[in-house]
């Protein structure tokens, strides 16, 4: 019996010390001990969140509640702030005093679902989420989280009161209207979740508002309460569609706004913030949400104006809201809300509960152990990631909703171009880049200007221009006044429209476009910045496509979802589709974005296809270093040797297919003018597997220019305007003799031939090899290519020459050549041999895309046929991908090498299988192709282009480290 009794004594010490075994955590002992110093009345302000300022609607002068918050602080030990108007470094400042005096530490928030940018000056905003909706990529908009998490974490905020789910089907509503992703619940609820995880993964609170929905209103809360007339069934299926669905996901918080639904609660002005059936009974019990409930703010109107003060306070809690926001007199609501308690209508332990709710949520957030704001660089920092983020939702975000006149859009130079920029009186961002880029004469119509001045602009214009480009400009955000567009300007819209070529560019909210719905070539941007018009500009001169879709329905032309896209052979999806994570997906960024820092390159296409599907698109950076031109996944590239595998061996293996072309002849089989020279026995396989002994590369150019004056070209040879002596191409103002090419011809077949079997690579064997695919097919390679795989596979960025396709703009530069052609290479191919033949090459000379290569690498995958086209059989395939002889070459393809396992740089990368087969390319280009994985790599970028270091690029093993973050985000 003793001995029992021994045996029980420590398990009923641990008993007795924790009720039913349950051991405390970290997070719940620093909550009961900052409990138990607070006072009865500190409880209750740890349920308010006071406002560190606020902007002078008249002056516009921001001022700062000091004395207030501090008294509120120092005084009452309040629960939260939230952070207004101000510059950072004055918000910061505060932020480090308020949080230094307080007995609690300070739950910070901010209403900014845009990003900081949204409240604090100095600080560029981000896209409105209704310009997020447009999107139609959920990744990017789990990024644009990221970004602003990352804003808040860099100014010490834990909570940002965001994102809105509100579902805004009223385009007459004041106050949510661009502030919601649009009308679609199931896109709201998808976006705001993928933006709440952004947020989350960076460390940041989250907040769904405003609870049951306030999208279906006309009256704007700030000023009155708004009713929603709907049944419960209609507020189910739609309104509230999108907060099961964050609470489903995890969501922290949920904001209540100040609505009359009386399907909820049928008591009259009794807005939901101040429900108990809307919040305990609806969001609480029925939806079982477990996490902060705020208020929205209890200053504003749609409850101010029928309750008192400290009523509002007691009517909050009462109806089960955790945090209070902006309540005013904080004193008086803890003298109205201790009266309550007296009179039971609140219960200490109710208050208790919602305080230690509240302290949860401060661990949580890293408050127990809070380190003050760093202020050095604080605002650059804040900014750092606005402009590119900017852009990217631009890019993925302009809506084509009408283009009937193709030949106009995307707008080609050489036309005679006005710009009428409505709502301006001086250039703006995009009034300046038509001016650059079309020589445009810019016209300004204020929406102050009366209809007189219609006509004078219609007669004024006749005859005179090509191409008008109308730009809707200054607009109001919401509704009222249609948008503070005047009538005489819708009147000169649907008259420039009626009587000439015009291209119609809407930016700021899409609803302006109900006056436009008749355009002839329409175009929703969204917004009406900066970064917004640089975008729009390279959208009209062709650089990308547009890929936005309505979030909102305009007109019955144009319904939500409605937007015209250039669909892509390859499908786009969601990386998560395909089985990539996400997360590990995101070290590519880290990887280009460091290349970038260190100038190993100015920018970067990153494309991962899976399956037969577009899994990861992603530019990066600028085309050159100076940061002005970005780079989009739509920019042309050099490919460079790229050329020899999808242009010249392409065409040997369909050459080969058709059974036109023996891999066991020679050279002088195909090619009669390499016949009686040490080129003649070469066999087209040694050719093709760089084993036929050929030298590397010869400089064919350094007989054309003068070495002893700093290589000038040898005008004689070159002439500055083409003619029909000097027909060829070799840069801008630069034309070779015609005859040259045959001296080339000689220098090939009067070199040297090292021993046979022994692998050297040399850009010599393709320009044999695209010389045969010529002999054979008796076109000019160019021309076989495009007819047999380019045309037939809708690849219309790939080819050769590609400033004869498009703006020069569109074409990444390659080289300000110092050597040679003595100047920027853009659109003119960087080897030069390959331009001493005028651009087109065996060896080089394509230029292309990201998206377009990935079809023709498809097809590989696919056994050689592609949308019912043939075009090898699948054992061509195989041989040509198979390693040949002792190296790591296929047929014309590059491998992985045989002994990755044990190299210390394993190539192209550690996990690539030996199924592999591609190529690289020296201006920063590769692509990969693994069939035992379905997968297709491509990278483009432009290394050698100068203010940096091209060999760091290569040292810094950057297209590797993309590849294996690939493999990795698989496993």
């Amino acid at each position: 019996m003793k001995r029992s009794l021994l045996v029980l004594l420590p398990v009923l010490a641990f008993l007795l010390s924790s009720p039913s075994g349950y051991q405390p955590t970290d997070e719940d002992r620093w909550v009961d001990s900052v409990f138990r110093t607070l006072t009865p009345d500190q409880k209750i302000a740890q349920l308010m969140i006071v406002r560190m300022s606020a902007i002078n609607s008249s002056t516009r002068k921001v001022t700062f509640y000091d004395s207030a918050v501090e008294a509120a602080v120092r005084r009452f030990n309040v629960g939260g702030i939230c952070l207004f108007q101000g510059g950072p470094l004055q918000q910061a400042a505060r932020i480090n005093f308020f949080q230094g005096i307080a007995k609690t530490p300070i739950l910070l928030s901010i209403d900014a679902e845009n990003g900081v940018g949204m409240r604090f000056d100095s600080v560029a905003g981000l896209s409105r989420q209704m310009m997020l909706g447009a999107v139609q990529d959920p990744e990017l908009i789990y990024e644009y989280g990221r970004v602003v998490g990352a804003q808040c974490k860099r100014i010490g905020i834990q909570v940002n009161y965001a994102p809105v789910v509100d579902v805004n089907n009223n385009p007459q509503n004041p106050v949510i209207n661009d502030r919601s992703f649009g009308e679609d619940k199931y896109r709201v609820a998808l976006y705001g979740i993928q933006y709440m995880k952004g947020m989350k993964d960076m460390g940041i609170q989250t907040c769904a508002k405003h609870f049951p929905g306030h999208g279906d209103v006309s009256v704007d809360s700030h000023m009155d309460l708004p009713a929603i007339n709907k049944t419960r069934e209609e507020l189910d299926s739609l309104e509230l569609y999108p907060f099961r669905r964050m609470i489903e996901a995890g969501v922290d918080a949920v904001m209540v706004g100040h609505l009359a639904v009386p399907a909820i609660d049928k008591r009259n002005n009794r807005p939901t913030s101040l429900s108990k059936k809307t919040i305990n009974g609806l969001l609480r019990d029925e939806l079982g949400f477990k996490g902060v409930v705020y208020t929205d703010a209890l200053e504003m109107q749609g409850v101010a104006k029928y309750y008192e003060p400290g009523e509002i306070s007691v009517e909050s809690l009462i109806a089960g809201n955790d945090m209070l926001c902006l309540p005013g007199d904080v004193e008086k609501s803890i003298v109205s809300i201790n009266k309550a308690i007296k009179k039971r209508k609140i219960k200490w332990q109710t208050i208790d509960q919602r305080v230690k709710k509240v302290l949860h949520a401060k661990f949580r957030a890293g408050l127990a152990n809070w380190v003050p704001v760093n202020m050095v660089n604080l605002t650059e920092d804040l900014n750092r990631d606005v402009p590119a983020m900017k852009r990217r939702v631009a890019e993925h975000a302009f809506t084509l909703l009408k283009n009937e006149n193709p030949a106009i859009f995307p707008l080609a130079k050489g036309k005679r171009v006005a710009y009428v920029g409505f709502g301006l009186s001086k250039d703006n961002a995009f009034a300046e880049h038509i001016r650059d880029d079309y020589d445009a004469q810019v016209y300004y119509f204020d929406y102050k200007l009366d209809s007189s001045k219609v006509d004078a602009v219609l007669q004024l214009f006749k005859g005179r221009y090509d191409v008008v480009v109308i730009g809707l400009h200054a607009a109001g955000r919401f509704p009222a006044g249609n948008f503070g567009i005047s009538s005489p300007a819708v009147e000169l819209v649907k008259s420039l429209q009626q009587q000439f070529k015009t291209v119609t560019m809407v930016f700021g909210n899409p609803y302006i476009i109900r006056n436009f719905c008749n355009s002839p070539v329409l175009v929703a941007c969204y917004e009406d910045d900066a970064v917004t018009h640089q975008t729009a500009a390279d959208l009209l001169n062709g650089r990308f496509t547009p890929k936005g879709k309505l979030p909102v329905t305009i007109c019955p032309e144009f319904a939500v979802g409605y937007g015209i896209v250039d669909s892509r052979l390859l499908p786009e999806v969601r990386p998560e589709d395909l089985g990539f994570n996400v997360n590990k997906l995101m070290k590519i960024d880290s990887v280009v974005n460091d290349a970038i820092r260190a100038k190993a390159i100015p920018g970067a296409v990153v494309l991962i296809a899976k399956d037969g599907k577009i899994a990861f698109d992603k530019a990066y950076g600028y085309q050159l270093y100076d940061s002005t031109e970005p780079v989009y996944p739509e920019t042309l590239y050099d490919l460079a040797s790229l050329t020899k595998v999808m242009a010249t061996t392409v065409s040997v293996m369909k050459l080969y297919d058709e059974g036109r072309l023996d891999l066991t002849k020679t050279l002088g089989d195909y090619l009669p003018w390499t016949r009686g020279t040490n080129k003649e026995s070469l066999s087209i396989m040694d050719v093709l597997t760089h084993q036929a002994g050929l030298k590397a590369w010869i400089p064919f150019y350094r007989e054309t220019v003068d070495t002893l004056s700093k290589n000038e070209p040898k005008y004689g040879i070159y002439a500055r305007r083409k003619d029909s002596t000097y027909p060829i191409r070799v840069a801008e103002n630069l034309y070779l003799r015609k005859d040259w090419v045959d001296t080339i011809y000689s220098r090939i077949l009067t070199s040297e031939v090292g021993p046979r079997g022994k692998y050297i690579y040399s850009d010599l064997d393709f320009i044999f090899m695209g010389k045969i695919v010529e002999a054979v097919t008796g076109k000019p390679l160019d021309q076989y290519v495009q007819e047999a795989f380019y045309g037939p596979l809708r690849m219309k960025s790939t080819g050769f020459r590609p400033r004869d396709r498009f703006p020069v703009l569109n074409i990444a530069p390659t080289e300000n050549e110092a050597g040679f052609r003595q100047q920027q290479l853009q659109g003119d191919v960087h080897d030069p041999g390959a331009a001493l033949f005028g651009g087109v090459a065996g060896h080089a000379g394509l230029f292309s895309d990201a998206a377009d290569l990935a079809v023709l690498c498809q097809v590989f995958l696919n056994g050689g046929t592609f949308n019912g086209i043939k075009f090898f059989k699948p054992e061509t395939i195989r041989l040509f991908s198979s390693y040949q002889g002792e190296s790591r070459r296929g047929i014309g393809f590059d491998k992985p090498e045989k002994d990755n396992a044990t190299r210390p740089e394993p190539y192209p990368t550690l996990s690539a299988s030996p199924l592999t087969f591609g190529h690289t390319g020296f201006t920063g280009t590769c692509l990969w192709i693994d069939p035992q994985v379905n997968l297709i790599y491509i990278f483009l970028s432009n290394r050698v282009v100068n203010n940096g270091d091209a060999n760091r690029f290569l040292k810094m093993s950057v297209r590797p480290k993309v590849h294996e973050a690939i493999y990795e985000a698989m496993k």
